[in-house]
């Protein structure tokens, strides 16, 4: 084992000192205007659950306001449609305990959640979330414990939003390559032909 190896939470604070009062004072247990105005805002947030199997983290997106506010210590996140491996909901069962980290495209700062959840299958509560006439099969209620914003250091240095630092797709292997790298008899061909057709007929 290395010598270098930082193991306990001593260290780990020696080595870094103490944090700056911003960082302090900016973590809360509620949602304060603004940061319910960011979660109003984003389109997209990262969950990360914890169950048996281990950590796991999946993204959430949709239309800004897809993540209700109910009020500033409640949020309620709709389950869309997606591969069926219900990674995320088998660990909430599990475990409670989650954590989201919302963007917002253009926006350097992004904001953090921690708290526990719990799944609701209320008909009239997943109709309420409606898209084009389908809703979701259930939904997610997360109790708040604690909120803060983070600086866009990550982001500036990624030049996430940066449309000169845009990738060519065809740079990067497709979701059959993967696939096929997988299992080597999977049709990556077929499955990437169909794919943008697929992703737009069960979005919802």
């Amino acid at each position: 084992m290395s010598g270098t190896k930082i193991d306990t939470v001593a260290a780990l604070e020696a080595l870094y000192g103490q944090p700056v009062e911003a960082s302090v004072i900016k973590e809360v247990d509620r949602l304060t205007p603004p940061y319910r105005a960011f979660v109003e805002a984003a389109p997209f947030f990262a969950l990360a659950t914890v169950g048996p199997g281990g950590p796991d983290c999946s993204p959430r997106g949709d239309a800004p306001g897809f993540v209700r506010v109910v009020d500033d210590r409640t949020l309620v996140v709709p389950d869309r449609r997606g591969n069926n491996r219900i990674d995320s909901l088998r660990n909430i069962v599990a475990d409670p305990r989650v954590g989201l980290l919302f963007l917002i495209p253009g926006v350097g700062e992004t904001l953090r959640i921690n708290g526990t959840a719990e799944l609701d299958a209320d008909p009239a509560l997943a109709a309420s979330f409606a898209v084009d006439g389908k809703h979701p099969r259930l939904c997610i209620r997360i109790a708040i414990e604690t909120v803060y914003f983070q600086c866009s250091r990550a982001l500036v240095r990624s030049s996430l939003w940066d449309p000169a630092a845009r990738v060519d797709r065809a740079s990067v292997p497709t979701a059959g390559a993967m696939l096929k790298a997988c299992r080597d008899s999977f049709d990556a061909a077929a499955y990437d032909s169909a794919l943008p057709e697929r992703v737009k007929a069960s979005l919802y």
